[in-house]
């Protein structure tokens, strides 16, 4: 009879953290170019506290941050039982192309916002998404 094997718990953690801040980022780019970009956060013009789109941009990318590495450390721990149909492998896969691709396309178009602010958001995106994809792959192994 066949050994159930489990992936190590910190090749999961660690997959999971990249899988969760890759879909931060995209999320990121996908937002900016619908006008959901943090960088409102450094802008001089704005009379308000903290513009509407930085505030909705912030929660996004963090609920996607925490998600992404929440199902996909519970994917990758239930993928070496073969647990995972492959019809939804299959959706996952083409989900995850779609996602980035778009948010190629998104990056590849011309910004109105200045370079150092972009740099600021996109850093401040990277590292949210960083600290919620861990904490959701972190949660994940715990409940399994």
């Amino acid at each position: 009879m066949a050994e159930t094997t489990f992936f190590p718990r910190r090749l999961i953690l660690g997959g999971a953290a990249i899988s969760g801040v890759l879909l931060a980022l995209a999320v990121h780019m996908l937002g900016a170019r619908y006008g959901l970009d943090l960088g409102g956060l450094w802008r001089s013009d704005s009379r308000s506290f903290m513009p509407a789109g930085a505030a909705i941009a912030w929660w996004l990318i963090a609920t996607v941050g925490f998600s992404g590495g929440y199902f996909t450390a519970s994917l990758m721990h239930s993928a070496v039982s073969g647990q995972i149909p492959r019809r939804m492998r299959q959706f996952l896969i083409v989900v995850g192309v779609l996602l980035l691709a778009g948010a190629g396309q998104a990056a590849a178009a011309p910004s109105t916002v200045s370079t150092i602010s972009s740099v600021l958001a996109g850093m401040a995106a990277l590292c949210l998404g960083a600290v919620m994809a861990f904490c959701g792959a972190n949660f994940a192994l715990r409940k399994a």
